[in-house]
């Protein structure tokens, strides 16, 4: 949302209920499906809100839901499995 000298206001508790509540519903449909997702995470907030997301699917699943930034704008929540993979050092 933004306010009359163009930076975001806040939330209010209601909509960032409504938002936690979206975002777990519709990224754990996608990390169900798939194993993971990814989702823009340009400020703190997002970042906070996403890793909290995790957290709590982490919870209602009793299977850890990992969170990795792709870049500085990008997180991916995922299961294991389905992160990162370390480099092979005998491939190299």
């Amino acid at each position: 949302m933004q306010s009359e000298e163009g930076g975001c206001t806040p939330l209010t508790d209601e909509e960032e209920r409504r938002m936690r509540a979206v975002l777990f519903s519709e990224l754990g449909n996608e990390i169900a499906d798939r194993g993971w997702v990814r989702f823009p995470a340009y400020e703190p907030e997002d970042r906070r809100r996403l890793i909290d997301v995790a957290h709590r699917l982490s919870a209602h699943w009793g299977q850890q839901v990992f969170v990795e930034a792709e870049d500085p704008c990008r997180l991916k929540l995922h299961l294991a499995g389905y992160g990162t993979q370390p480099a092979n050092p005998n491939s190299l």
